[in-house]
């Protein structure tokens, strides 16, 4: 038999919820697993409840991650989503989208299924499942879009590999129609970005290692905006990462077309002179960019030209970062760090207000998604993360619960993190 769940009155916090345009402190009341009240008077209490002291705290939404790698089936040694999901909970995140790159790829109802039923079993934060576009992530012919999407696929993609096939591509934003489902696609070029290693410039030069030009993502990016202008499909561009991207983005939203975009975290925070340390945790794709790059892409944060944060949440095995650079795979672990990283490079210093970091990291990532979540209204789930904005740590291994520790952050002080996290009104993660 199933225990009852408690009721939470959380009070004295400072209550950021873009989807409501609230920003103010106050009291939340949480009953039955969703979200019951804001400010509730003392008679509409129930006689039970559990109360949390939220003084000098952020209560917010549960963050939404877009893309992360869970690493079941086939990659355990990387992830696994028991490991996963509880980093996403220590990061603040309550709903993660899981990428179709596993072994074998997402691109069966079986699946689709298995990774359900190991999200179940692991039973910490929400896990979405992404499928893949096309079979076996080739590129060359569609996946079972529908047999994906009624085992439960919340969007299709083939990332991190871009679907280069133009004419596969327009097929299948027509066929997502029937469904109302987002396709994921990270644009590049790949006959452009082959050996690459690096953000293509001086300190690529430099370095002498393989380039990535930005132009493989720029030609991707106004393919893939034509193609939602001509389909009229729902076509999210993840993780754009250069300034040219950005402005033909701005241009295709000011014409009317109703595209959504992403940036990582780490190449908003990390550029590509980083990498003259050669360490393998700043190898990541798409690269670190230069300042031009960096400087255009945070101001389209700002002014709401890029929709969302995501993680980016690629770990590896140790083993798979020792090797020679141009060897190494690209990948960086960030779901733990990802909040904290925003609180300390952008919030504090006043780039993004609260209001429009949590939109950025929760409000719309989740509306991407169609998902009932990223809001504190009356009758939705109760996701909800607590958030210390003051608090200082020190990223080490031991404060990570991703299964690799694969990120350049180690031994660097950071601000902020998640203190403690409700997901359906059941508290999975304090500290």
């Amino acid at each position: 038999m199933t225990e009852p769940l408690t009721n939470w009155l959380i009070e004295n916090g400072r209550i950021v919820d873009p989807a409501q345009r609230i920003d103010g402190v106050g009291r939340l009341l949480i009953c039955n697993g969703r979200i019951a009240k804001f400010d509730p008077a003392d008679g509409d209490l129930p006689p039970i409840l559990q109360r949390v002291d939220a003084t000098g705290l952020i209560v917010a939404p549960g963050l939404v991650d877009l893309e992360a790698e869970l690493g079941e089936p086939g990659v355990e040694e990387d992830e696994t989503i028991a490991s996963g999901t509880l980093a996403a909970l220590a990061g603040g995140f309550t709903s993660v989208a899981c990428t179709a790159n596993t072994d074998p790829p997402i691109d069966s109802a079986t699946a689709v299924e298995f990774v359900r039923q190991k999200a179940a079993r692991a039973d910490r934060c929400r896990v979405f499942v992404v499928g893949c576009v096309s079979k076996g992530r080739n590129g060359e012919e569609l996946a079972e879009i529908g047999s994906l999407v009624d085992a439960g696929a919340i969007a299709l993609s083939d990332s991190p590999r871009p679907v280069q096939n133009t004419a596969l591509l327009r097929r299948a934003l027509e066929y997502c129609l029937m469904f109302d489902r987002p396709i994921l696609d990270r644009p590049e070029v790949p006959s452009l970005t082959r050996g690459g290693v690096m953000h293509e410039g001086l300190t690529q030069l430099v370095l002498g290692l393989g380039p990535i030009p930005s132009e493989a993502e720029d030609l991707a990016t106004a393919r893939d905006l034509r193609l939602i202008e001509t389909t009229g499909g729902r076509l999210h561009l993840s993780s754009i990462s250069t300034a040219g991207s950005v402005e033909l983005v701005r241009r295709s939203k000011a014409r009317g077309t109703p595209v959504t975009v992403s940036a990582r975290v780490t190449n908003l925070c990390f550029d590509d002179s980083h990498l003259r340390s050669f360490d393998a945790n700043y190898k990541v794709n798409p690269p670190l960019r230069d300042r031009l790059h960096i400087d255009t892409c945070i101001e389209a944060i700002v002014d709401g030209t890029i929709d969302a944060i995501t993680t980016g949440h690629q770990p590896r095995a140790l083993e798979k970062k020792m090797q020679e650079l141009d060897e190494v795979p690209f990948g960086v672990t960030s779901l733990d760090t990802a909040l904290s990283l925003i609180i300390t490079k952008f919030i504090l210093p006043g780039v993004l207000s609260w209001n429009r970091a949590i939109e950025l990291l929760a409000t719309n990532p989740a509306r991407v998604l169609g998902l009932d979540a990223g809001t504190l209204k009356p009758g939705a789930p109760a996701d909800v993360v607590l958030i210390d904005p003051n608090e200082n740590w020190t990223v080490e291994p031991q404060q990570l619960f991703s299964r690799n520790h694969n990120t350049p952050l180690l031994g660097t002080p950071l601000t902020g993190r998640a203190r403690t996290v409700w997901v359906g009104g059941e508290q999975k993660f304090s500290r």
